[in-house]
């Protein structure tokens, strides 16, 4: 009997030291029958719906624009306040993709060379020939045509050109032959040729200036012992009649009409010194013009 007490005793004490170092750990509570199955029903459904959903809808890559919204896109941003009709005005149809739509297109030829002359024509000093990027053209004017020429000397005292330039066309109208002349007499034809021939004649009419003298070293009206003439300086031209864009030449002789009586008096001022027919009697078959170094003008 009290064996078995002690027994019981030592029994008790282990387990008491046994369950004195276990951790002390709540129970976790047992889901009941009910709500397992709840919860596996709305899985099941979550996953019925997912299941059902297009493709589309998990996909996380955007949808494609039409094709016209993205070729306006470019232009929108460049210039929000100008509407583009359709979207071969932004990029050409040969350009696929956005990066060939963002592309900028190539400028018109026209463009580019007008803007090259604009930015190295320069203003040149009287009497300079002036230096351009456009091929042809003299004098510091895309509108004067030519060729820069080497510095005319004679033995004649008083005839020579410092800064010559042989002349093909100016303003868009040709010369029947080229003539030399210096700048000052080359632009003053020029603007004869805007203000002068085309008002009395219509714009785009005379294709052609009939010329009859440019730079020869000689004497007024050809007369011993008179002064170097302009045309021995470089500074005269002579022209002789008009030919027009139907291809008829109308000399000055005996054509002194209206119109060329209104083209000869609008050069008065231009050039300083102007004559025709009935001015001396050495002029009847052909306008004389020169830009003499002089104050004042003279026109008959």
């Amino acid at each position: 009997m009290v064996r078995a007490g002690v027994t019981g005793a030592v029994l008790l004490v282990v387990a008491s030291a046994v369950f004195a170092d276990a951790p002390s750990k709540s129970p976790r509570p047992m889901p009941r029958p009910g709500m397992v199955a709840v919860a596996e029903a709305e899985t099941v459904g979550v996953t019925a719906q997912v299941a059902a959903l297009p493709v589309m809808a998990l996909s996380v890559r955007p949808r494609m624009r039409p094709e016209t919204l993205v070729a306006e896109a470019p232009a929108m941003i460049a210039a929000p306040d100008v509407v583009v009709a359709t979207a071969s005005a932004v990029a050409p149809p040969e350009k696929k993709g956005l990066f060939g739509l963002l592309r900028p297109s190539k400028r018109p030829e026209g463009l580019v060379d007008k803007q090259l002359v604009a930015a190295t024509v320069a203003p040149v000093k009287p009497g300079k020939q002036g230096v351009v990027s456009v091929k042809g053209a003299v004098c510091g004017d895309p509108s004067i045509r030519g060729e820069a020429l080497a510095p005319i000397t004679s033995r004649i005292q008083g005839c020579g050109v410092p800064d010559p330039v042989r002349i093909t066309s100016v303003a868009g109208v040709r010369l029947s032959q080229a003539a030399t002349v210096d700048c000052d007499t080359a632009r003053a034809l020029k603007t004869w040729v805007e203000r002068g021939v085309e008002p009395a004649y219509g714009k785009g009419k005379v294709v052609q200036l009939q010329v009859a003298g440019h730079y020869v070293c000689r004497t007024r009206n050809h007369r011993a012992g008179a002064k170097v003439s302009e045309h021995g300086k470089g500074r005269a031209i002579d022209i002789s009649g008009f030919t027009f864009s139907n291809g008829k030449t109308v000399p000055v002789l005996r054509n002194f009409d209206k119109k060329m009586r209104k083209a000869h008096k609008a050069a008065c001022g231009i050039f300083n010194t102007t004559l025709g027919p009935g001015s001396d009697g050495m002029h009847e078959d052909h306008l004389h013009f020169d830009t003499a170094k002089r104050n004042s003008t003279y026109c008959r």
